[in-house]
């Protein structure tokens, strides 16, 4: 369904029983973040918060996509998979062969739907030009402060239109700007992203870029900004198929190139100059649960702001998962399977994206396996396919794992893996929010073939474990690790659930010492002989809390460098070999891992804001009070910088 404007859509959240509304003070710098962070970690995503009272003239809007009942109402559907079921019957209606006139005619109703889709442009003003400030401050704005150590106030929800000055063809994507004075921001796009390219093509030309950002309106328009489209498509083509009616623009005031949903709360028009230098943007507390650390970045001047009369600023933040943005996350998963795979990957039957991956560290594929090598051919198609080129660890099941199992799913995963055999590793371009890359954007890979094997892809008969097998796994504790002193915790309990891993949490102290410990370890306890793979993690983080140990390790992880494996021949059944995988998912530092970058500090609020917010709890109306969710992670933490200090 569409909805006429944001406050159409936050009336509908009211009536649902999914809003809040907190008429105390709450200040945007910290507080706001502070309540939404524990709201959004409360179960099932908590409700959505209007924060009514900010000292400014406009409320602030957050959490509105933080569940999937919100995603799913922002988007006009019962379920996510809807929107992949009708992608998909519309792909094999515009398909299939037309034999004769009849087949051609029941077309045309589909083809009427398309145009009905398409954006419109109109003339006149829209309500977001109620108001038009040619004199624009963008810091009469309640812009948020997330975090404690955020280079300044972000906006996290910006809908930013540019155009390629060539073909004119619309790019719609969502970058974070940082507000650096009342006509200034940054203008935080990478290198991968479309408007980069465009502002690459205005620098040619020695011109200026126009720039407007929109926020607020039907909140499917914040959604098709963060989509993975292809090149060229338009993503108000998309919000028009989502909401099953036109996306309506009207030309900016001072920037008439570019157009903007009529419907929209706030327009911020401006433009990037190429000649400017650069500015110092960040840091910021990212979606990893990390600080993204500063760097240069284009400066965006602001030339007009216009909003309607009754605007509401629309924000989220992002830190340690689970937040908002994972609903974001999986509405992508669920509506982009379709055309993966009847574009790309034919064989895949399911994805998915657990939330401790943060979207690209960690991908779950389900294939309809047919012959050996397969799960090589969409380990290669996926990591070529669109933004799915910067994922990390993809893991291959077949069609018998219900892939959303974890437990069921790893337990599959591992029976089938030869982990010297079915473990790949690749270079090629990652996030450049990857903070455990040895170089900006650039780094390793993992796949994991859990798939049954096939006679031909069972590479040696001398396996241990082979393949397939049921498991032997021996009984181990925590005192038989007593002789490692640099050991200081250790999860065995995946053993008693036939998953033959290990998480073990160490505190480094010399050049090289996971790759020796873990030799240490395999050589000297045939125990160990049973365990196909130990994930290492940093001395600070409980291995027994499993997903917040997932989520450091992925974060932490470079495969191709950080792998060690090991193999030998088995003690108990000579003849035979076992191997162990180990992975390093601990912090690199200069001392012990010649690692050149600055590594980030774990994101959590400050003791002063949670004490802020803890003591106006209750005149909140928020209900049980909530203690921060940063409490849990305060001994994680290498000192109090954005840069964690080893």
């Amino acid at each position: 369904m569409a909805y006429k404007n944001q406050q159409e859509f936050i009336d509908a959240l009211e009536r649902a029983g999914e809003l809040i509304r907190i008429k105390t003070y709450v200040d945007p710098h910290l507080e706001i973040a502070e309540v939404t962070d524990r709201i959004s970690k409360s179960g099932n995503g908590g409700k959505a918060l209007l924060f009514e009272n900010t000292g400014y003239a406009f409320p602030v809007l957050m959490n509105a996509y933080g569940s999937e009942k919100r995603m799913c109402m922002a988007l006009g559907v019962n379920k996510l998979d809807d929107i992949a079921h009708e992608i998909e019957s519309l792909f094999k209606l515009l398909t299939k062969p037309k034999e004769s006139i009849l087949d051609k005619l029941n077309l045309l109703p589909k083809l009427g739907q398309f145009a009905s889709w398409m954006p419109k442009v109109r003339s006149g003003k829209g309500e977001c030009q109620e108001v038009i400030n040619m004199d624009p401050d963008i810091t009469k704005i309640p812009v948020i402060t997330c975090w404690p150590k955020d280079g300044g106030p972000f906006v996290t929800l910006p809908v930013i239109h540019t155009r390629d000055p060539h073909s004119q063809i619309r790019n719609v994507g969502m970058y974070r700007m940082q507000v650096f004075g009342p006509k200034l921001t940054g203008m935080h796009w990478h290198k991968h992203k479309v408007s980069a390219r465009h502002f690459a093509e205005y620098k040619k030309l020695g011109k200026k870029m126009p720039v407007a950002v929109a926020l607020g309106g039907d909140p499917v328009y914040a959604y098709s900004a963060t989509a993975p489209l292809p090149d060229n498509v338009d993503e108000y083509m998309l919000a028009g198929f989502l909401r099953k009616k036109k996306v309506e623009l009207v030309k900016c005031i001072t920037q008439p190139e570019i157009e903007v949903p009529a419907d929209a709360d706030f327009i911020i028009e401006g433009y990037v100059d190429p000649n400017d230098e650069p500015i110092w943007e960040g840091p910021f507390g990212d979606h990893t649960g990390y600080y993204s650390l500063p760097d240069w970045y284009p400066k965006f001047h602001i030339t007009c702001i216009t909003h309607k009369k009754q605007a509401v600023y629309p924000a989220t933040i992002v830190g340690i998962p689970p937040q908002e943005d994972a609903w974001l996350g999986k509405a992508t998963e669920r509506i982009f399977l379709a055309p993966i795979k009847m574009t790309m990957v034919p064989e895949i039957m399911d994805m998915d994206m657990p939330v401790e991956g943060v979207f690209h560290n960690l991908v779950i594929s389900q294939i309809n396996k047919d012959y050996p090598g397969q799960g090589q051919k969409v380990m290669n198609a996926m990591w070529g396919a669109g933004q799915m080129m910067f994922n990390k660890i993809l893991v291959i099941a077949d069609q018998d794992t219900r892939i959303q199992d974890y437990l069921n799913l790893a337990r599959t995963v591992f029976r089938n893996l030869d982990v010297v055999n079915d473990v790949a590793f690749a270079t090629g371009p990652m996030d450049v929010l990857d903070h455990s890359c040895s170089k900006l954007g650039f780094g390793g890979k993992m796949s994991i073939d859990g798939t049954a094997k096939m006679e031909e892809e069972i590479e040696d008969r001398n396996w241990l474990h082979a393949p397939g097998k049921e498991l032997v796994l021996p009984g181990l504790k925590r005192t038989d690790f007593l002789a490692f002193p640099e050991i200081e915790a250790v999860n065995t309990d995946l053993l008693d659930d036939q998953i033959p891993v290990l998480v073990i949490a160490v505190k480094k102290s010399r050049k090289g010492h996971i790759a020796s410990l873990h030799q240490q370890l395999c050589s000297s306890m045939a125990a160990l002989e049973g365990v196909k793979m130990i994930l290492y993690v940093e001395h600070t983080v409980d291995p027994n809390d499993l997903p917040i140990a997932l989520w450091r390790f992925c974060n932490n992880l470079d495969p191709k460098r950080d792998y060690h494996l090991f193999k030998q021949e088995s003690s108990c059944q000579p003849g035979k070999y076992f191997a162990c995988l180990g992975l390093d998912g601990t912090m690199k530092t200069k001392e012990f891992d010649d690692f050149q970058r600055d590594w980030p500090n774990i994101i959590v609020a400050a003791d002063e804001t949670i004490a802020a917010v803890d003591q106006k709890w209750d005149q909140m109306g928020l209900g049980k009070f909530i203690p921060s969710p940063s409490l849990k992670f305060k001994k994680q933490i290498y000192g109090e910088e954005a840069v964690a200090k080893g």
